[in-house]
């Protein structure tokens, strides 16, 4: 290993992607590893908080599909972070596709509760054209550019046929209901509108087995666990990366610097792990020379948006006990909207569900209530009193209870964070496998006379299909390193190293 030992490896970001790096760097046996984080925290879109005693994530929730196959439930289960029913065989077993199966409770905008008959055959028809919509990517032809327009189309049509002796009132509110379905999927999706989610890339995800659990010490914990294993010097906080001035040309000099406020910093490769969001924001001041075209395309094409939690604490439960989702209904919403036309003055109406906090001896009586897109963006503009004020005439209106109070609310701000600049990526309309690739493509591009692998890329949006998730995110972590070990084990170790540092 004497090559690689002396290699100047600098990472930008300290979320899971960036840590899983330096990990796997510091195991292969590279000695000068540097984490540079523009904040003065580590675990990026990993946040956990307490609301009053209790834990609430702001960030990352769950673990998605926790399997054999999932590294951060490995992980998990190693540092002894998880409940022991989320270890058991049988809930690594539980394939669900990536919709939860759960039976919520509804209620209607004019404060009446939905029955579970009116659910179940909108629920059914809504889940069989998600499956449909996934399906495009691997046989093309797709009939629509975005999801929303193939799911709006074909529900008129299946609407037409399966429903046509049922009364206008319930066909009616089963469209509502297609209208919160389509909310909760732009949460899912990190998407302000399913119109902007590409039909043919919809199905490039992938799924992991695994019934989703979550942390009962909350996420951090992952995070706080992995940050012990590295040096404590290892890490630079308050430290944002301004621009990392790369070398496209034959000259054999040293190819990168990394310029920071205080400081510049030599090295022969950087991984770069910010956010797509922020990639989407500051390219052009971040790179010199700027990203070649077709990696720059990639970065524009790709959608990021914005998914934010409202926690809503109270004294005690209006809810029945065995609720675990509680959706909200607009009964004006049948042409199947999952926008609002007036941000400023209906932004609630994209709050679409509330997740109950379980068990309720751990959280309390708490729900997470989720909204993305535009109003979730105009949301964190508003005072807490504003929002609190807002979510309980919501919840008033819903229930048909005037009396209902939350004891507290706290929200999360991912939009307004500027590091993040949104949630997480999905595939945009025009998308495809190859931006993907792009994503993760080191520069300079193949083909180049310069010193390879010079900036790397990392980060759940540079994930071919686990991208949105932490466990894309930790994968590309370690993707990225295993680049730079291999490449460093294919030099034989009679050359001398290319850097002169």
């Amino acid at each position: 290993m004497a090559v690689n030992a002396n290699a100047k490896i600098v990472i930008i970001g300290c979320g899971i992607s960036g840590i899983a790096a330096a990990h796997r760097l510091v195991n292969a046996g590279f000695r000068h590893v540097r984490i540079l984080e523009a904040t003065a925290r580590s675990g990026g879109r990993i946040k956990t908080d307490r609301l009053g005693g209790n834990i609430v994530e702001i960030g990352a929730n769950w673990i998605h599909g926790p399997s054999e196959e999932n590294p951060v439930f490995c992980l998990a289960r190693k540092y002894r972070l998880l409940d022991p029913e989320a270890l058991t065989p049988e809930n690594q077993a539980v394939d669900v596709g990536g919709h939860p199966p759960f039976v919520p409770t509804i209620f209607c905008s004019s404060g009446r509760k939905l029955n579970a008959d009116d659910i179940y055959y909108t629920q059914e028809m809504f889940a069989e054209l998600l499956k449909e919509s996934s399906e495009f990517e691997s046989q093309g032809g797709e009939p629509w550019a975005c999801v929303g327009d193939f799911i709006r189309s074909e529900v008129q049509q299946r609407a037409a046929e399966k429903w046509k002796d049922i009364d206008a009132t319930t066909r009616s509110l089963r469209l509502c209901m297609i209208s919160n379905m389509l909310k909760l999927e732009c949460c899912i999706n990190g998407a302000h509108s399913m119109d902007e989610v590409g039909l043919g890339a919809y199905g490039l995800y992938k799924t992991l087995p695994g019934l989703d659990c979550t942390f009962p010490g909350g996420y951090e914990g992952l995070v706080k666990n992995l940050m012990s294993e590295l040096s404590s010097g290892l890490v630079t906080y308050n430290q944002p990366v301004r621009c990392v001035r790369w070398n496209n040309t034959e000259k054999r000099e040293n190819p990168l610097t990394i310029e920071c406020d205080e400081e510049r910093i030599a090295a022969d490769h950087v991984i770069v792990t910010v956010p797509l969001g922020y990639l989407k924001k500051h390219h052009s001041a971040l790179f010199h020379p700027p990203l070649p075209l077709h990696k720059l395309h990639s970065v524009q094409r790709l959608g990021f948006g914005t998914n934010n939690k409202i926690f809503v604490e109270f004294d005690s439960p209006w809810w029945d006990a065995d609720c675990e989702v509680i959706c909200l209904v607009w009964e004006d919403e049948d042409v199947m909207v999952d926008q609002v036309p007036d941000v400023q003055r209906s932004w609630i109406r994209k709050l679409c569900a509330f997740t109950l906090l379980k068990p309720t001896e751990r959280y309390g009586h708490v729900l997470c209530g989720w909204i993305a897109g535009h109003e979730s963006e105009y949301m964190e503009t508003l005072s807490e009193q504003e929002v609190t004020h807002t979510v309980t005439q919501l919840i008033r209106r819903f229930t048909g209870n005037p009396t209902i109070t939350p004891r507290r609310v706290l929200r999360s701000q991912w939009f307004h964070d500027p590091w993040t600049c949104g949630s997480y990526s999905h595939p945009a309309i025009g998308c495809s496998e190859q931006d993907l690739e792009n994503m993760m493509e080191p520069l300079p591009t193949k083909g180049s006379q310069s010193q390879p692998l010079q900036v790397l890329f990392a980060g759940e949006a540079t994930h071919p299909y686990y991208y949105s998730t932490v466990h894309g995110a930790l994968l590309t972590g370690w993707r990225e390193a295993d680049r730079l070990i291999s490449h460093y084990s294919s030099i034989s170790p009679s050359e001398p190293p290319k850097s002169k540092l």
